[in-house]
Parts: structure tokens; sequence; C-alpha cells
């Protein structure tokens, strides 16, 4: 609780004891206004105060002012029948009370928002050339430093681990509670937490580029995008307001004007004290505060959970998802090709890795290094020399005195070698030794692990269509696509083509209905801005993947598209139970208040019990279990 919120919650007990106190103090008439005066200001000066300032800022059609209007109103009213005051402070104590569960509930949805903000490192440990450690902004790192993180410290800047080894806390970046480990060569994020040990990392970016940075500035941005509910109640509210004010002013002169017409009673007091009390029935509050609360609620249960939704009006139109077009690599696959099988041909599977990998030693290519990993043996004694890498085709080499090719099916049939054909997914990397055929490596790439589980979900959610969008080749994307059941794909794509397929997806679709793209790449930043709702891997995605993005993966995991969809949905009914209630109840009050069945007491359960309910009710977005 903040300071702010115990300093209310002190003025709301201290004004609800001087208000029953007063009923036991034996006074009349001005005294006993003035005794009473005192548990209102206590409870009511700064709406007094925001109700002037709108006044004067020519914005005075707002809660504050229906509020000052009502009490000062039923205040009168019993300063001149010397009646009870009670009613009037009550109706400003109940509001205050309201306002402070809406403090309080905006104040737990903060919180899961603040853990992203307690990311933001304070100092890196920059190491010189001398070896001294010096503490320096984040900001004056410049790209290609050394910097030290030691047990329990904010990693400052994204880059590559160049020694030690450890693992890294990375719940406030992905909501994931299991901590990674991190050793040598790894890429590492600015905001995790290293846990134990002392490594040194090669800085990769400067720090207005690295990861907690711009989590800071989506974080900082999401708010200034609202949903179409928020802006319906906004202008809802501007209409809705000035609106019940001339009806009130309505109810209290046209009434009593025509009994004095036809020759009877007008009753004066009676009606104003109606129309005082339909003000107060009429007050937006619950709809004014619980609408935009619960969608703030949702944002804050999703970046709980490693998910940040850039404003409340994407996190609306996940709730509508029909269809989700995926790219592949990297996104629903790791992205790293590895060795998936070996087929040998009169000779064993561990020398033709050993073949493949002296030939490809000298290569940047990412083949080459897929075969080096997965023949980790590779610097052993044999003799390589006369390497020729000949483009397009692959690699030759003479290794311990016998010539190995490795490349393509064009290569073979350029050495003469009769090579054998694979059904596998994948690229095949044919092997020839002194020109006789040796066997082939198929070297894939990964399915991520919960992909899967990712569509089948997805599925369930009722998302109607998953589509993947790809530049590989067809076999791939087919054996992909087959393996994770989705329902259409199309392959060997350039970005451009890919923007002209989401095109022909967004125009099949429903009118109501959203498509969301899922991307991780350069590439991909054409096509998240074209769907209606972009979906960027955050963590290996690249900048420009994650700029040009709605939403943010934090922990590139698939499933986490389920987790944002299911919150969204979550917190869209949460948000019309609380318009229909909030609605409904006021509307049933207004009728009563008008003719007189309702009285103040059923005036403040209108505003402030519904408003208090609403908030209740908004509170429950933050709860999130998958």
């Amino acid at each position: 609780m903040s300071k702010k919120q115990k300093k209310n919650l002190i003025r709301i007990i201290i004004a609800a004891i001087l208000m029953i106190a007063m009923r036991f103090v034996p006074v009349s008439g001005i005294p006993r206004f003035l005794l009473y005066m005192v548990p209102y200001l206590v409870i009511g000066y700064d709406i007094l105060i925001d109700a002037f300032k709108g006044i004067i800022n020519r914005q005075p059609f707002d809660e504050c002012l229906l509020m000052v209007i009502a009490t000062l109103g039923a205040i009168a009213l019993a300063l001149y029948e010397d009646g009870d005051y009670t009613e009037a402070i009550a109706v400003m104590l109940f509001y205050q009370i309201g306002e402070w569960f809406q403090s309080y509930a905006v104040g737990k949805s903060r919180k899961n928002i603040s853990d992203l903000m307690d990311i933001c490192p304070e100092y890196a440990n920059l190491l010189d050339d001398e070896g001294h450690v010096t503490k320096v902004d984040p900001d004056e790192v410049e790209v290609g430093s050394l910097i030290v993180v030691n047990a329990g410290e904010k990693i400052p800047l994204d880059g590559l681990v160049e020694e030690g080894d450890t693992m890294l806390d990375t719940a406030a970046l992905t909501g994931e509670s299991v901590p990674r480990h991190a050793k040598v060569g790894d890429e590492v994020i600015s905001g995790c937490i290293n846990q134990n040990g002392v490594i040194k990392i090669r800085t990769s970016k400067e720090y207005d580029e690295s990861t907690v940075a711009k989590v800071l500035e989506l974080i900082e941005d999401a708010s200034s995008r609202k949903s179409k509910s928020e802006d319906f109640i906004s202008k809802f509210a501007r209409i809705y307001t000035p609106a019940v004010v001339l009806a009130a002013v309505a109810l209290a002169v046209l009434p009593p004007l025509a009994l004095l017409i036809f020759g009877h009673n007008p009753n004066f007091g009676t009606w104003l004290y109606r129309a005082l009390t339909f003000l107060v029935i009429s007050c937006p509050c619950a709809l004014v505060v619980s609408i935009p609360l619960s969608f703030f609620a949702g944002i804050g249960s999703a970046s709980k959970h490693g998910v940040l939704v850039k404003g409340s009006n994407y996190l609306e139109a996940l709730a509508d998802t029909k269809t989700i077009v995926f790219d592949k690599t990297g996104t629903l696959t790791e992205g790293v090709f590895k060795v998936t099988s070996v087929h040998p041909k009169d000779i064993s599977e561990e020398e033709l890795l050993h073949m493949a990998a002296h030939v490809e030693r000298f290569s940047t290519h990412p083949i080459a290094n897929s075969l080096r990993l997965a023949y980790p043996n590779e610097a052993d004694d044999c003799e390589i020399k006369d390497v020729e890498e000949i483009s397009g085709h692959g690699i030759k080499a003479c290794v311990a005195g016998r010539i190995v090719a490795v490349g393509n099916s064009k290569l073979m049939d350029q050495i003469g070698a009769s090579w054998e054909d694979c059904d596998r997914a994948g690229t095949i990397i044919h092997v020839a030794i002194d020109g006789v055929y040796a066997g082939h490596i198929v070297i894939s790439d990964l399915l991520k692990e919960h992909s899967a589980l990712a569509i089948e979900r997805l599925k369930k959610s009722g998302v109607k269509k998953t589509v993947m969008l790809t530049g590989d080749r067809l076999a791939v994307a087919a054996s992909v696509a087959g393996e994770l059941k989705l329902d259409e794909f199309h392959a060997e794509l350039l970005p451009q083509d890919k923007v002209a397929k989401v095109e022909e997806l967004l125009e099949n679709k429903k009118k109501n209905e959203i498509l969301a793209f899922v991307g991780d790449g350069i590439n991909d930043a054409p096509v998240l801005t074209r769907a209606d709702v972009g979906i960027a891997m955050g963590a290996l995605g690249s900048d420009a993947a994650v700029e040009a993005a709605d939403v943010v993966l934090m922990d590139d995991d698939p499933l986490k598209i389920t987790t944002a969809i299911r919150i969204s949905r979550k917190c869209l009914k949460i948000v019309k139970e609380n318009i229909y209630f909030a609605l409904g109840v006021k509307f049933i009050c207004l009728i009563l208040g008008a003719i007189g069945v309702a009285n103040m007491w059923v005036a403040v359960f209108a505003d402030v019990g519904v408003m208090v309910i609403a908030v209740l009710n908004a509170m429950r977005c933050l709860i999130y279990k998958d």
C-alpha cells in the first residue's frame, strides 16, 4: 500500500468516526451545521478542489462536479429544514471509499508492470585493457566493451558470454520461473539477474538499443493506446454527464412548476431532493473507472506471464483473433540447424561425420557449423589441404590423403559420384570419398518444444485457421506443417510474397474477425505491420520485428500466444460484465429516484456500490492460470 493510499484510508476512517459521533451530539441549527462540516471537509476537500479546477479549466462535467452539486445541495436542504446531514457526508465518504478501492486495484495491476520496470540496471562494471573494473552508467558503455556481472547483479546490456558459467533469473522479462543456464558463447539479454558465479560479457548493443531499454519503452507507450471500449466510455461520459445534469435541473424545476400552475403544492424541497438523488445515481464512475482498469489489469497480467502488449486496443483485438499466420524459422522452429540423421554407405556414421566435418573446418556457412557441432572431435591429427570451395555446389578437400567432396547433388554429378536421394525433410548434404559416394547427412531446423502444443491449444481456444508462411523449400514446409497439423502453408516465399499472402487472407476473412501474424526476423517487419495484430518473438527476434509488432513474446515461446488470447478474452468478458451491470443498475435506480422511491442511500449504492463491485470484478483480470 502506498503512502497516498494509507493517507486516504486514514481520512476515510476519521471521517466515518466523526460522522457517527455527530449523531450523538445534542446540538441544532448553525452549531450542528458547523460540526457536520468537519467530517465533510475532511473527506471531501480534494473533491471540492478538483471540481473547482474543472470549472476554471472549462471542463466541469465530471464525477467530481456531480458529487459536489449533490452533496452541497443535500447539505443546503438539511440546513434549511434543520434536518440530517449524514446522507450528504455519507455520499462523499462512500465515493472516497470507491476511489480508494480503485487506487488499490490500480496499484495491484501496476505491480506486475513495475516488476518489469525494476529490470532497469543502475550501473555496469566496465573492464578495461589493464584488468581494472569501473562502475559506469550503462549509457556510457560502447558496443564491443567487456563488462563484468557479479552474482546478484542485473545484466546491464545485451551481449555474448566471453568467460564464466552461471544461471540467470529471467522471470521479470519472460515470466519463466526456471533459471536459464548461460555459458561461454551464449547470447544474454539485459534485465536478467545473474544468480551465481561471475561472468564476463562482450556487449553487442548500446543501452538505448538493448532489450531492457526496448521493454521499458514498450511499457511506457502501452497506456497511450486505448481500446474501442475505452474510447466508447470516454465519448459516452462526455455526452452523458452534461445530459444528466440538465435532466436533474429539469427534474428539480419542471414538476414543481407544473404543480404550481395547476394550483397544487409545488413541494420544491421534495423535487430538489429527488434531483440530487438523481445526480448521485447518474455518476458514471463505475464505467469511467472500471473499464480502463480492466484493460490495465489485463496488460499487467500478460506482462507477468512474459507477454508485452503495446496497448489496450491490441489486447481487445486479440480476443477476436480467428486466423493466426506464422513465420517458420525462429517462430515455430528453433532457427538453429542441427544434424538430425546420418545415412552412410559402406562406412560408419562416425567416419562419415568425421570426413564431412574435416572438409567444412574452414567454412563459415551455418551448415558447416552444424557438421562441426555434430562431430566435436573434428580438430584431430588429420591433415587437411587443398581446400576448394565450389560456389553453389559445396566444398572439396584432401583429408589424410583422400579427396573428400561435401555438398549438394550438383557436386556429386560434377565429380561423377552416383548419389542417392533422401525422403527426410531438411537440407541433404552428400559426401563422396575419392569419387565414390559415401552417404548423406540430413540437417534440419528443429521444431520448438511447445510448437505442436501451441497449435493444439489455439484451435481449442477458438482460432479457426492456422497458416504458415516460409521462404524454405516446399518439402521442408510440408513436413513442418504436417507435423504441427497446420490448416494451410505456403513455401518458397520472398518477404513481399508474405505480405501479398497476408493481404489475401485479410480480404477473405470476416469483417469482425482479427488476423494475427507471428514472426521474428527482420524480413517479417512489413507483415507484422500489415496484419491486424503483429506478434513478435522478443528474446531472440530482430529489433525491427519487435518495433513493428503490437505484442511481444519475451521468451520466444509460441505457447504464450494462447496465454495472450485467453487473457484478452477474459479481460473483454469482464469489461462487458461491468458495462451491462453498471448501466442496468443505474437505469433502474434513475427511474426509482425520479419517481421518489429511491432515497440518497439507494443513490450511494447505485453510484459507489456499483463502482466498488465493478472495480473488484475488474481485479479478476489480474488472475490468470494456464
